[in-house]
């Protein structure tokens, strides 16, 4: 499967995207791109996207994927996420995903998984801050340590 294979039409809304950000379109921004958007809950390294990109492009190298995703993290095209597992994750930017702001993970302390969940139970504690404090909260970042069903159903 080639990379623009699963979402066909994706490319052509990356290449607004990047131009809308005052960026030339590019083969590599492209690809990270749609290797991402692809792969929605994976949370890839840096390094997984570059195996993943140079399947279908050879010639890449890994520099080039470095600083075109230091670039498009910068520009909040794609996310950097911290999971504290000794990598730095990345996935499609938030503000190209309708989840924003209800986008969160929970990590398996047994085997590593990590898992998305969509859901803002967030909401009631945001409006409190916002009466009591009048602090208006744009976003936060919600992780949950725990254990996985597979991992429960293990031990069990």
């Amino acid at each position: 499967m080639k990379i623009g294979d699963k979402m066909p039409n994706n490319q052509e809304q990356f290449k607004d995207l990047l131009r809308t950000n005052g960026l030339k379109v590019t083969y590599q921004r492209i690809a990270i791109l749609e290797v991402l958007s692809n792969r929605p809950g994976e949370h890839l390294t840096a390094e997984e996207i570059y195996d993943l990109v140079k399947a279908e492009y050879p010639d890449i190298g890994l520099a080039t994927v470095y600083r075109t995703i230091q670039l498009l993290s910068d520009l909040n095209l794609i996310d950097k996420l911290n999971l504290d597992d000794g990598y730095v994750r990345y996935e499609i930017g938030r503000k190209n995903r309708e989840e924003c702001h209800h986008h969160h993970h929970l990590i398996c302390l047994e085997c590593g998984n990590i898992y998305a969940f969509q859901d803002d139970l967030l909401e009631n504690l945001e409006e409190r801050i916002k009466e009591t404090l009048g602090f208006e909260v744009e976003d936060h970042e919600v992780k949950l340590y725990g254990h996985c069903k597979e991992c429960i159903n293990e031990k069990a």
